[in-house]
């Protein structure tokens, strides 16, 4: 089952308060948004943008 639109996925704790503090709260919000853009938020690495990303694309989604 994918993971749902309407939450994040698990991803670390630094990186999911990174996501908040910019306003994004679900998936949903990801859809589109430039992977360099979150990549420049701190406490995103590279395994946290992989996992959002693979979550995206199970909903046929991707990063900008």
């Amino acid at each position: 089952m994918p993971p749902a639109l309407d939450t994040l996925p698990k991803i670390g704790a630094p990186a999911t308060r990174a996501l908040n503090n910019a306003g994004y709260s679900t998936l949903r919000d990801l859809a589109g948004v430039p992977r360099a853009d979150l990549a420049k938020l701190h406490g995103m690495g590279p395994k946290a943008l992989g996992i959002i990303q693979s979550a995206l694309e199970q909903h046929n989604l991707s990063l900008g």
